[in-house]
């Protein structure tokens, strides 16, 4: 039998394909007025994109390409699909930079292109992390300025990131995978082996999910995208592309019109809308309380008595307690809390039903009788009213 180890290795073999040869080299530029700055052959020169090499957890060397727009007031992060590296996506950046109107990082997995090391599920999350912290530190975008991106496979470490970023501002998915199983067998359970568990991270985001995907996918089935925006906590309009394959949706008009709408509307959320929803999120759904009232060995509940007295069961030693409020004329039962003690002749009232009027707030005392002001009150062991006030 393969253990666990075993059977995640091998899925992980199947999992990954990255495009050989790589379409791309990063090199340094020695030209006059280079300074050294790494470029890549095989892609346009542009000077408004950054070539960078990052360093991740894992001993890795990712590539990474940042595109910058002048007008942009978000950042993507796109991670990308199977079998394509940065040279093939190239282009697709830059398009997606001037429609719309954002910075965009894109990287290449560990064993893609002209990363190092070898592609795997945890070398992806280290990547992911590392471009992610070159964001945060070499040009000074937060979380609250991102937005991560995943296709396909890259949904998997998309969701890993977005997973522990409460403040992100939204996370694209675009052909993403349940899981890594789920993609080739149909099953309801998440084994120990499996790869890239969604299902589970993405009940942990707690930004906006904007799920897109073909129904006509033969790689990654419909399904999977409208599960997981099923199970997303803050599901935007998802974009359901009819026809649409796996690789070919951003061939359909409405993909860059929708993906242009998610992303004004998160421009236009502040951080203090976006944490205001965080922390009504967590709050717990506040309990509705009832009113009990009691008429001889008959318990009922009542909503509407306007004294709001929440009371207990009678414990009184008189069977046939029948108390009448004179607030809302419904039956109450006595309070059993304690004894209370007469401000008359300052002995403990005998009568463990004694209660507080919510209209003169006195207590009834069947000892002497002589504190009891409310006049609509009884006591229940010797059943007479105190007439004076």
């Amino acid at each position: 039998m393969l253990s666990g180890c075993t059977v995640s290795s091998l899925a992980a073999r199947f999992a990954f394909f990255p495009p050989e040869p790589a379409t791309y080299a990063v090199r340094k530029d020695e030209a006059c007025g280079g300074g050294g700055r790494l470029v890549a052959s095989g892609v346009p020169r542009d000077a408004a994109v950054d070539v960078l090499l990052v360093d991740t957890r894992k001993g890795s060397k990712v590539v990474a390409f940042y595109l910058r727009n002048p007008a942009a007031r978000l950042t993507v992060l796109y991670s990308h699909g199977n079998a394509a590296d940065l040279g093939q996506l190239y282009d697709l950046f830059v398009q997606l930079k001037v429609n719309l109107k954002v910075n965009l990082m894109g990287y290449d997995y560990s064993g893609y292109g002209a990363s190092t090391g070898k592609p795997s599920e945890e070398n992806t999350y280290a990547d992911i992390e590392a471009v992610y912290q070159c964001l945060e530190t070499e040009y000074g975008i937060s979380q609250e300025d991102l937005i991560l991106y995943g296709q396909s496979v890259g949904s998997g470490p998309t969701l890993h990131l977005a997973s522990r970023l409460p403040r992100l501002r939204g996370v694209v998915l675009h052909s993403a995978i349940l899981s890594g199983l789920r993609v080739v067998c149909h099953v309801n359970f998440t084994f120990c082996f499996d790869i890239y568990k969604n299902v589970k991270k993405i009940k942990k985001v707690k930004s906006p999910v904007l799920v897109i995907h073909g129904t006509d996918d033969d790689v990654v089935n419909w399904s999977h995208g409208n599960e997981l925006w099923k199970l997303a906590r803050e599901p935007y309009d998802p974009l359901w592309i009819k026809g649409g394959g796996h690789c070919n949706l951003e061939l359909y008009p409405d993909f860059i019109r929708h993906l242009s709408k998610f992303i004004r509307e998160m421009e236009n959320i502040t951080t203090k809308t976006r944490l205001k929803k965080i922390r009504q999120s967590l709050q717990p759904a506040p309990k509705k309380v009832h009113h009990r009232a009691s008429t001889g060995t008959t318990t009922t509940f009542t909503t509407n008595c306007c004294c709001r007295i929440r009371v207990r069961k009678p414990s009184c030693r008189c069977p046939g307690c029948n108390l009448s409020c004179g607030c809302c004329s419904g039956l109450m039962s006595c309070f059993s809390s304690r004894l209370f003690k007469c401000s008359t002749c300052f002995s403990s009232c005998s009568c463990r039903g004694c209660f507080k009027c919510p209209t003169c707030f006195s207590f009834s005392c069947s000892c002497c009788r002589s504190c009891l002001k409310c006049p609509t009150f009884k006591c229940c062991c010797c059943g007479s009213c105190r007439d004076e006030q």
